[in-house]
């Protein structure tokens, strides 16, 4: 048997952690030559074993195989889409020391989502569930697909998408035949990291986006996830992470979710929100009350980027604060965002990763009593 409830779980996680040295020497073999694919596949499922053992270890109830088998948390899977390519990105976003992420991925033909690898690697983690957890899946958002693809469109002659309309629509169709290779798969729990939501906050993108009003382009971004999420089988779990960034301890923008929160929080049919909310970058918890009737929200209170501990009586303090707009049952604890977004991971070590997920449960399991899981219904496909 496998735990009978959903994500998001009292004491969540968003899903990445940190690479063990012996993952990272094997990926820098097999780039090198040193080593083929299937060696490197051998020390993936060996690293990936071993994290679930720990995550089930720390008192989770969602295990992740760590997004091990990645580079970038969201690259790798639009390079594995039919009909995308590896590019450089025309606009650079540099993070919070100067670095700037410059690969990126482009349209190279038809886009379509047959055969997609991340689903042999659900399978993998799926077959390690047992009676008191559940896996998920993270990918990132069709919102943040379309971001990346959408900035060449017009310079690049082999793309056969000349307006953002007709690519929005064959990124919702690549997700849906994905969703349901997932669903077939055993995948009840489906995760949308989204940046682009991170990066419409800030100053940068507050009255245009590429030139487009912004509420217009928040509106098709809401539009291409809800599109997915209406497809997926009833009983498919779909939830959404929100950050602003999180490359090697970095972050990317800044800016709360007020103007974001109409759409976001009213109009996106995720059932649940994992929204960060670990410094003053995030803004207040007013934005909320914008949240939709029925939605969990879980609360990025304890830092990911930064190994100290943050200090109880303050989260359990802040989520009193944030029970102001959104009711306490609907409310879970997680970290602000995954421990490594790209293989190179956060400026913290392994044992301060799990330090950090032990705070997350412990308050938890203060907050909210340990048999009071919320309950929680899949997202409306209306």
């Amino acid at each position: 048997m496998t735990y009978a409830k959903n994500a998001p779980f009292r004491a969540d996680v968003v899903g990445s952690y940190l690479r063990p040295a012996e993952l990272k020497a094997a990926r820098a073999d097999f780039e090198a030559g040193r080593i083929d694919a299937d060696a490197l596949k051998a020390v993936e499922d060996k690293a990936i074993v071993d994290l679930v053992a720990k995550q089930k270890a720390a008192g989770l109830h969602v295990i992740t195989d760590g997004e091990f088998r990645r580079a970038y948390w969201h690259l790798d899977f639009m390079w594995n889409l039919q009909g995308v390519k590896r590019g450089t990105a025309p606009i650079q976003f540099k993070g919070s020391d100067g670095t700037a992420v410059v690969e990126a991925a482009g349209v190279d033909g038809e886009i379509s989502g047959e055969h997609h690898p991340f689903v042999e690697h659900y399978r993998f983690v799926k077959a390690l569930e047992d009676d008191n957890t559940r896996a998920k899946q993270t990918v990132p958002s069709p919102a943040q697909t379309l971001f990346v693809l959408q900035q060449g469109i017009a310079e690049d002659a082999t793309n056969p998408y000349k307006d953002n309309d007709a690519l929005a629509e064959a990124i919702a169709n690549a997700y849906i035949q994905v969703a349901h290779d997932l669903y077939e798969a055993g995948c009840r729990t489906l995760q949308f990291d989204d940046c682009t939501w991170g990066a419409f906050v800030s100053e940068d993108f507050k009255d245009t986006v590429f030139g487009v009003d912004a509420k217009t382009v928040q509106r098709q971004y809401a539009a291409v996830n809800n599109a997915v999420i209406a497809a997926v089988p009833d009983d498919m779990v779909v939830t959404t992470h929100i950050c602003r960034g999180n490359y090697q301890s970095q972050w990317f923008s800044a800016g709360g979710y007020g103007q974001v929160a109409d759409v976001l929080f009213g109009e996106e049919n995720v059932a649940a929100y994992y929204l960060e909310f670990d410094d003053d970058r995030s803004g207040d918890f007013e934005p909320l009350a914008k949240v939709s009737d029925g939605k969990q929200v879980v609360l990025g209170l304890i830092t990911s980027k930064k190994p100290e501990l943050e200090d109880p009586e303050t989260i359990k303090a802040r989520i009193a604060e944030a029970a102001q707009y959104v009711p306490l049952e609907r409310l879970c604890l997680s970290t602000q965002c995954g421990f490594a977004s790209t293989e190179e991971g956060n400026h913290l070590t392994e044992d301060q990763q799990w330090a950090k997920i032990a705070l997350v449960r412990s308050i938890a399991e203060e907050v909210w009593p340990s048999s009071a899981e919320p309950d929680l219904k899949p997202a409306s496909n209306n």
